[in-house]
């Protein structure tokens, strides 16, 4: 079973929150609540996010302090961040919403459809990392296990495993080449298409690995860090 991913929504107005829900039902993933930048932060301790939808102004802590706190913690720096706002004071207030660390920033009202596919987007990329990092798990146990206690103390690693990882991995391919296609096409956000091509250097990167356990090509090699 496919775990869903989970999209953190922070507003401090109940019905933003609700109509946030019912433009993103459809994605059929996780929506999780928080109505304050404090809540917020507190759900981002043990839960991972693909995406967090973030309204700019709230009492306390505001979007821009939330985005910064969320940046400067190790585990969520990379999670992308779309700013919500219902005021516009010009260049220089976008501005700071990037500088805060946004990958994008959209003011309301907004088009349902738009948000919903830009959301879409980086579920999707979030869910190829996923099965990414799964894939090099795999390989990486089989790196360290593979061949102990097999007759003649062979170290190659199981053909059938390694059929088995190659054809898993190429899944993953498909996919990440078919989303870049489309990302190219649609002239997507900069975030995206870089997180993109990001997720395309380590799959190549664990192509290498797998392909180097194949027997005659000279044994394991490393596995690159997926993080």
């Amino acid at each position: 079973m496919v775990q869903k991913a989970k999209i953190l929504l922070v507003d401090d107005r109940p019905e933003n929150l609700l109509a946030l829900e019912a433009i993103l039902s459809a994605l059929d993933q996780t929506l999780v609540r928080a109505s304050s930048g404090e809540e917020a932060l507190k759900a981002l301790l043990t839960d991972d996010f693909a995406v967090i939808l973030l309204d700019v102004q709230m009492p306390g802590m505001d979007g821009f302090e939330t985005a910064a706190h969320i940046k400067r913690r190790e585990r969520t720096r990379d999670i992308p961040i779309i700013f919500l706002t219902a005021i516009n004071h010009g260049p220089h207030h976008t501005f700071r919403g990037y500088a805060a660390g946004a990958v994008d920033y959209i003011s309301k009202p907004f088009d349902p459809w738009v948000l919903r596919a830009k959301v879409s987007v980086f579920v999707e990329l979030y869910m190829k990392n996923c099965q990414l990092r799964e894939q090099a798990a795999l390989l990486r146990l089989q790196l360290e296990g593979g061949g102990k206690g097999t007759a003649g103390g062979s170290k190659e690693p199981s053909g059938g495993i390694l059929a088995e990882l190659s054809a898993r991995l190429a899944a993953v391919e498909e996919q990440a080449e078919a989303l870049s296609k489309q990302l190219d096409d649609e002239a997507a956000d900069a975030a995206a298409v870089a997180t993109a091509a990001h997720l395309e250097r380590k799959l190549t990167g664990l192509r290498r690995a797998l392909d180097a356990l194949e027997p005659g090509t000279g044994g394991p090699a490393s596995v690159p860090s997926q993080n």
